[in-house]
């Protein structure tokens, strides 16, 4: 497999060119990542002359209308799923009390769901909700001192009545990479559903959905070089199964059944451009089957990555003043890394880090759950450092200087 051209990919991103960006280093991507150009360039284009009505017949309508349908088309092909099995939301968030509400209505009081203490609010809270319904509400719990959690926990918490299992790729603070397939695997086994929140882990390689085995995955565009959309896989026959949550008239339409707000025509549109990144990324390394392109973007993100993110995780093994959150081990998790600064607070050592030019974010990140469980105020929060395959070298030189900086010296290593 060849080496990732930086140079290529950064041309590929028209922040990178920003003059007010200059000298910043990104590392915020976990909440948001760069959009690339082929993704702004359609949608500037789309609001330029095809900001109408699509599917109607005249030429700008049927143009908007397969702009829309090539989104759903190109992305299903790197999700290793159909397109109608692809559903485009305002936000991983909305979409997941979507499929609460679907959910819901066919489940029975006394049925069992399981959540866990890892999960980003947005795959915890709408299930945990449904108790008020008269659902079971059954808990995974995480190690207290890693975050991790044990599959073999699993076991004890299915039982006769689960019905569903909701459980994340990844965490979006401790990272560790979640054995899915097999944890879908399992839950099949005992006749239960899955639904698998990987917001944290797609944008280190968008996941061939079908091989993991997730009933429904969820993943947002806008960290995934794309518009700021949530996107998720509902396996046919459960979307079916599920009913009709948007207007009564659209219930034959399947991508209409789970968005009951209208669609945002120009996004989707631009949705696609996240293909055209991918497919010339693809070509520019030396290309091959079309059939094999996803799986060769993937390993081409991941082993941009991991080198950096090994660095990383070795520096801050050396320190004494910072608690990591999650594995050591690179080859264990994303490129997400949170840490809590024992001297300092996390929103003192971000001010520290911006006046360095370093991008970062500090706070809860919606898992405050996972916080409790790991014994830190959500109040306080931690610091979060996340990359992806457009960070450099340079860059996390950059962070690591601001880092020996910004941490308080009376308590540096």
């Amino acid at each position: 497999m060849p080496a990732l051209d930086l140079a290529y990919v950064r041309r590929q991103f028209p922040a990178f060119a920003e003059p007010t960006l200059q000298g910043q280093a990104f590392f915020e991507n976990a909440g948001g990542s760069y959009a690339c150009a082929p993704v702004i360039e359609r949608l500037g284009e789309y609001y330029r002359r095809l900001k109408v009505q699509p599917y109607y017949r005249y030429p700008a309508s049927a143009e908007a209308g397969a702009w829309m349908d090539a989104s759903y088309t190109r992305l299903a092909a790197y999700l290793g799923v159909s397109a109608d099995e692809l559903h485009f939301g305002p936000s991983t968030s909305q979409n997941s009390y979507v499929l609460a509400q679907a959910f819901r209505k066919r489940l029975q009081a006394g049925d069992e769901i399981i959540v866990t203490q890892q999960d980003h609010e947005a795959n915890s809270g709408v299930w945990r909700r449904l108790a008020a319904d008269g659902l079971v509400i059954r808990e995974w719990t995480v190690d207290p001192d890693s975050g991790a959690l044990d599959p073999a926990r699993l076991d004890a918490l299915l039982g006769p009545r689960t019905r569903l299992l909701a459980f994340p790729h990844c965490s979006n603070l401790v990272a560790e990479i979640n054995p899915v397939a097999a944890i879908c695997a399992r839950a099949k086994a005992a006749g239960v559903l899955t639904v698998v929140d990987g917001v944290a882990a797609a944008p280190h390689g968008l996941p061939d959905v079908a091989a993991l085995g997730a009933d429904i995955y969820l993943f947002s565009t806008y960290k995934t070089f794309g518009p700021h959309l949530g996107l998720m896989v509902v396996r046919r026959p459960l979307l079916d199964w599920l009913g009709n949550e948007g207007h009564e008239f659209n219930a034959a339409q399947p991508r209409k059944r789970l968005l009951p707000a209208g669609p945002d025509h120009a996004q989707i549109a631009a949705a696609q451009g996240i293909a055209d990144y991918f497919d010339g990324l693809d070509a520019h390394h030396g290309g091959g089957d079309p059939a094999d392109r996803p799986q060769r973007v993937r390993e081409l993100l991941h082993a941009a990555e991991q080198p950096l993110l090994a660095r990383l995780l070795d520096y801050l093994g050396t320190r004494r003043d910072l608690r990591l959150l999650g594995p050591a081990d690179a080859a264990l998790r994303a490129a997400t890394v949170a840490v809590q600064p024992l001297r300092q607070s996390p929103a003192e050592l971000a001010a520290a880090l911006a006046r360095h030019g370093i991008m970062a974010g500090a706070g809860n990140f919606y898992a405050v759950r996972l916080l409790r469980a790991l014994g830190i105020d959500p109040e306080v929060g931690a610091l979060r450092l996340s990359f992806v395959h457009y960070t450099s070298a340079a860059e996390l030189d950059q962070l690591i200087a601001a880092l020996d900086t910004g941490l308080q010296p009376d308590f540096q290593a």
